[in-house]
Protein backbone atom coordinates (compact mmCIF):
# COMPACT_ATOMS: atom_id res chain seq x y z
CA UNK A 1 0.00 0.00 0.00
CA UNK A 2 1.73 2.98 -1.19
CA UNK A 3 1.26 6.54 0.65
CA UNK A 4 0.60 10.23 -0.20
CA UNK A 5 3.17 12.85 0.12
CA UNK A 6 0.53 14.15 2.71
CA UNK A 7 0.69 11.16 4.49
CA UNK A 8 4.54 10.35 4.55
CA UNK A 9 4.93 14.42 6.12
CA UNK A 10 2.15 14.04 8.30
CA UNK A 11 4.26 10.93 9.50
CA UNK A 12 7.24 12.53 9.86
CA UNK A 13 6.23 15.41 11.63
CA UNK A 14 4.56 13.32 14.62
CA UNK A 15 7.79 11.09 14.46
CA UNK A 16 10.33 13.81 14.60
CA UNK A 17 8.21 16.23 16.46
CA UNK A 18 5.80 14.38 18.80
CA UNK A 19 2.79 16.28 19.37
CA UNK A 20 4.02 19.73 18.69
CA UNK A 21 3.13 21.45 15.92
CA UNK A 22 6.10 22.14 13.75
CA UNK A 23 5.68 25.78 14.03
CA UNK A 24 4.94 25.67 17.40
CA UNK A 25 8.25 23.89 17.92
CA UNK A 26 10.24 26.62 15.74
CA UNK A 27 8.48 29.52 18.03
CA UNK A 28 9.66 27.54 21.34
CA UNK A 29 12.98 26.74 20.30
CA UNK A 30 13.31 30.57 19.41
CA UNK A 31 11.99 31.37 22.70
CA UNK A 32 14.94 29.00 24.38
CA UNK A 33 17.53 30.85 21.93
CA UNK A 34 17.19 33.19 18.60
CA UNK A 35 20.56 31.40 17.53
CA UNK A 36 18.72 28.01 17.60
CA UNK A 37 15.66 29.57 16.93
CA UNK A 38 16.72 30.73 13.42
CA UNK A 39 18.23 27.51 12.95
CA UNK A 40 15.37 25.16 14.02
CA UNK A 41 13.18 27.72 11.28
CA UNK A 42 16.15 26.82 8.58
CA UNK A 43 15.71 22.73 9.50
CA UNK A 44 11.80 23.19 9.25
CA UNK A 45 12.10 24.68 6.00
CA UNK A 46 14.66 22.77 4.55
CA UNK A 47 12.30 19.68 5.43
CA UNK A 48 9.59 21.08 4.03
CA UNK A 49 11.36 21.51 0.77
CA UNK A 50 12.82 18.03 0.89
CA UNK A 51 9.12 16.29 1.28
CA UNK A 52 7.95 18.42 -1.83
CA UNK A 53 10.83 17.37 -4.21
CA UNK A 54 11.61 13.83 -2.96
CA UNK A 55 9.22 10.82 -4.45
CA UNK A 56 6.42 9.29 -2.56
CA UNK A 57 8.24 5.70 -3.22
CA UNK A 58 11.39 7.06 -1.66
CA UNK A 59 9.51 8.29 1.21
CA UNK A 60 7.39 6.02 1.60
CA UNK A 61 11.00 3.82 1.93
CA UNK A 62 12.70 6.43 4.45
CA UNK A 63 9.47 5.58 6.49
CA UNK A 64 9.48 2.13 6.49
CA UNK A 65 12.99 1.96 7.41
CA UNK A 66 12.90 4.40 10.19
CA UNK A 67 9.75 2.50 11.44
CA UNK A 68 11.35 -1.14 11.47
CA UNK A 69 14.62 0.29 12.76
CA UNK A 70 12.14 2.22 16.00
CA UNK A 71 10.39 -0.91 16.19
CA UNK A 72 13.39 -3.25 16.41
CA UNK A 73 14.86 -1.03 18.81
CA UNK A 74 11.65 -1.26 20.91
CA UNK A 75 12.16 -5.07 21.20
CA UNK A 76 15.54 -4.91 22.41
CA UNK A 77 14.86 -2.48 25.09
CA UNK A 78 11.61 -4.27 26.22
CA UNK A 79 13.95 -7.48 26.15
CA UNK A 80 16.34 -5.20 28.29
CA UNK A 81 19.34 -5.64 25.31
CA UNK A 82 20.83 -2.67 24.25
Amino acid sequence: MSISKTEAKQLLERMIFEETHPKDWVEDVWGLSPFLGDSAAKLFEVFEALIECCPEAQLENLLQGYYQQNFMNDELHSKGEN
